[in-house]
């Protein structure tokens, strides 16, 4: 009798050990390479977003947050382009019978998206002359799908289309030199004339065609989300390294170790409760959000604005903790081979995202006074 050998089915534990053992590479690369990409597509993170209608798991916006802060607390490029996994909320406002093709292969679609700058698509014979290069596209070299962002017209009320287009039918660009989130693969994209079908553009944040509680929850607050729990999983990862060192050794002149300090002491406990308490403003108004919109009922305006209010406070104290561990850990913080380094290098990029700045304190301030706020906040 000939026995089969069951590979052993992959975790989401195991996925963390080996982002932790990658992430250099990450780094190096300037992308998250398609092994890793299939890794998170086996825990599940790229049907999180799938509609359940076409074998997804539409999981509620709290549960992929928290997988995604767990990533990012180990190497926060990683985070973020897992974070992408929440993309498919957009592709819902494809026409149903796109998306049936779309997942045709099954619910693990990868997306990624560069939509600006927002170029110009003369209407052709069979759809939209796509052409044009665009910013920023996260994750691009790992995708399954590209989205590109087109000028809309009255059809759209002047509201932008996203067009999908096939990897092989788009130019990666590769020029992602930054500062902190390098494997992130955030290059340009171009497209030398491809003609795109309507039925294969949809309005970014447009009215979905799939009738499931997470595409009625807000798409523009959920997109900011994803992006600032990856601080929020960075400035728990730098804490909980400065706890380590001080209580763990004592500085090179002979002084008293790290923790023996009251300022240390202090000013640890202070961030710790200040990160605590921006995560659980950050989750409490997640889950209000959700229940509104599985009882049937559309999120109140304010409540939306705490969402957006809530991500932009939550990367900045991602931040400002990260900012506080590195300035106590010492000098030992200032070499390339301290984790410090790259903590504080990956929090400052998540703040500096247009979803993210701190225009979005006086939007969310005009929404709860009953003032209209800029033009695509809600």
């Amino acid at each position: 009798m000939t026995s089969t050998l069951q590979q052993p089915t992959l975790t989401f534990e195991d996925v963390l050990v080996h982002v932790a053992e990658r992430r250099q590479e990450f780094a190096e690369k300037k992308h998250v390479p398609r092994d890793m990409i299939e890794e998170f597509k086996q825990v599940g993170i790229y049907r999180s977003a799938t509609p359940k209608q076409f074998g997804g798991d539409a999981l509620p916006p709290s549960e992929f947050l928290r997988m995604i802060e767990r990533i990012s607390a180990v190497d926060a490029s990683a985070g973020w382009v897992a974070s992408f996994g929440s993309a498919l909320i957009y592709l819902a406002a494809l026409p149903l019978e796109t998306q049936a093709e779309l997942y045709k292969d099954g619910p693990d679609v990868v997306f990624a998206g560069g939509l600006f700058p927002v170029q110009p698509a003369e209407r052709v014979a069979g759809g939209f002359d796509v052409k044009g290069q665009w910013k920023f596209s996260s994750g691009c070299k790992g995708a399954d799908w590209l989205g590109v962002g087109i000028k809309g017209g009255a059809e759209t009320a002047g509201k932008p289309r996203t067009a999908l287009l096939r990897p092989a039918d788009v130019e990666i660009v590769e020029n992602w030199d930054v500062l902190g989130l390098s494997g992130t693969g955030s290059h340009d994209l171009k497209v030398d004339g491809v003609v795109v079908p309507e039925e294969w553009t949809f309005i970014r944040g447009g009215t979905p065609t799939v009738d499931e509680p997470l595409y009625r929850y807000p798409s523009i607050a959920y997109a900011a989300q994803v992006l600032a729990v990856v601080n929020l999983g960075v400035g728990r990862a730098a804490l909980d390294f400065a706890l380590e060192v001080g209580a763990g050794r004592t500085g090179i002149t002979g002084a008293p170790k790290l923790a023996d300090r009251a300022y240390y002491r202090i000013d640890i406990a202070k961030a710790e409760a200040t990160l605590r308490s921006a995560r659980a403003f950050f989750y409490e108004v997640t889950d209000e959000a959700y229940a509104t919109v599985e009882a049937g009922d559309p999120v109140p305006h304010k409540l939306a604005a705490l969402l957006r209010l809530a991500s932009t406070h939550v990367v900045k104290a991602g931040a400002a903790a990260t900012h506080t561990a590195f300035q106590l850990s010492g000098t030992g913080a200032i070499y390339d081979t301290s984790p410090m380094q790259r903590y504080l290098r990956e929090s400052l990029v998540p703040p500096q995202h247009a979803f993210l700045g701190d225009g979005i304190y006086d939007s969310a301030g005009a929404v709860l006074m009953d003032i209209e706020p800029f033009p695509g906040f809600i």
